[in-house]
């Protein structure tokens, strides 16, 4: 097996923080001179500068991704008895938004290239009740814009964006966060632009769900000690968006780091195709930001995906699953009446994907290492069938 040199860690955030550490170390200390630790001056510049950055007009921070979906769809106006479709293989987060905005979730199976949202699947999915659909643009990748526009208007459905894992994300000449009435980030520190801690942003073209959302995350009040609904304490720290905002301005190189490193593993991974090692299907070309860089294992090869993530972790090379279960068959949601064999598409992904290393700075040498000790592997077991 291929020799590692050094450990590669699947995210490495303090790499990525060396470089500006001057800079989110002063924007700290401006926070701690002003004293202003709630709803501060840093909160509304990079509510703005992020909003701007997804082509909407108002951004509201809140305390996480899952708040900026849950407040979010209440702030549409989404609750019950609405139904509101999403896919199955999304993390639990979208869901769990869904489900705490008081709307019933309706699951739907995904493509199995590209691990998007199946809109077919979700046309079939549409019935009375239907009031919105919330396209996850997972891995890094935009759900198919003008497709998603069209069933939207022609069965009347508001989209509420889950761009957790699509920060500046672009396809068909549509950016991620600007193609509904709002749209939800989470800036978990491993995100594309990540905190130092939770956070979340809504962002908005609507002037009314703006002004419901700034109510329903301090409390439902439209001013100190006047609460006109019920709403609840989810603002983004000021600290914490103080370094964001210091971030942000990098977002765009960074996006363009993972890319590369990205399109390296495409062409590294190339010979191993035939051998049922392919990526996950990019169908946005330069406007996938890859948060996430994922290949499929096919069971019927010779190969097993725990293997390889155990050889891999054995040599100090760290890997993911994102994600190993499908919303439908959590036991937490069981309630929900799905079982196995509902989303094929999304149970076999589940056991079939593998997430490699990505993060900007992932140098190329890196990436020859990881791809180096797969085939390793591929060409072991190989020659192992040989003598059976």
């Amino acid at each position: 097996m291929s020799n590692v040199s050094v450990k590669i860690p699947f995210v490495d955030l303090k790499l990525q923080h060396q470089s500006i550490q001057q800079e989110i170390q002063q924007a700290i200390e401006d926070v701690l001179e002003r004293g202003d630790f709630i709803l501060g001056k840093a909160v509304s510049d990079f509510e703005a500068a992020f909003a701007l950055h997804c082509g909407a007009e108002y951004g509201i921070g809140v305390a996480c991704g899952t708040d900026a979906i849950a407040l979010g769809l209440q702030a549409c106006n989404i609750g019950a008895p609405d139904e509101v479709i999403l896919p199955a293989n999304t993390f639990v987060a979208t869901l769990i938004g869904v489900l705490r905005a008081g709307a019933k979730p309706v699951l739907v199976d995904c493509d199995p290239n590209t691990a998007l949202i199946d809109l077919a699947a979700a046309k079939n999915a549409i019935t009375s009740k239907t009031k919105a659909i919330v396209p996850v643009h997972l891995y890094g990748q935009m759900v198919p814009p003008k497709q998603l526009l069209d069933l939207a208007e022609t069965h009347n459905l508001l989209i509420f964006e889950d761009a957790a894992q699509a920060h500046l994300a672009k396809r068909d000449g549509y950016q991620a966060g600007s193609l509904g009435t709002a749209a939800a980030y989470s800036f978990y520190p491993s995100k594309n632009l990540g905190a130092f801690g939770d956070g979340g942003i809504l962002v908005t073209k609507d002037k009314e769900v703006a002004q419901k959302m700034l109510r329903l995350r301090n409390y439902g009040a439209s001013k100190k000690y006047f609460h006109i609904e019920s709403g609840t304490n989810s603002r983004l720290d000021t600290l914490q968006a103080a370094v964001l905002h210091q971030k942000l301005p990098y977002l765009q190189g960074w996006n363009g780091n993972r890319l590369k490193i990205a399109q390296q593993y495409d062409n590294e991974l190339a010979p191993l195709k035939s051998l049922g090692i392919t990526p996950i299907e990019n169908q946005s070309g330069d406007g996938h930001v890859y948060h996430l860089y994922v290949i499929k294992v096919d069971p019927q090869s010779t190969l097993q995906r725990e293997e390889i993530q155990e050889k891999l972790a054995n040599v100090g090379i760290q890997t993911g699953i994102h994600y190993p279960i499908p919303c439908h068959l959590q036991p937490a949601f069981s309630d929900l009446g799905y079982q196995m064999g509902d989303f094929p598409h999304s149970e076999k992904l589940a056991k079939q994907i593998l997430s490699l290393p990505m993060y900007p700075g992932l140098t190329s040498s890196q990436v020859k290492d990881v791809v180096a000790v797969i085939a390793s592997i591929v060409s072991e077991k190989q020659e192992k069938l040989l003598y059976i």
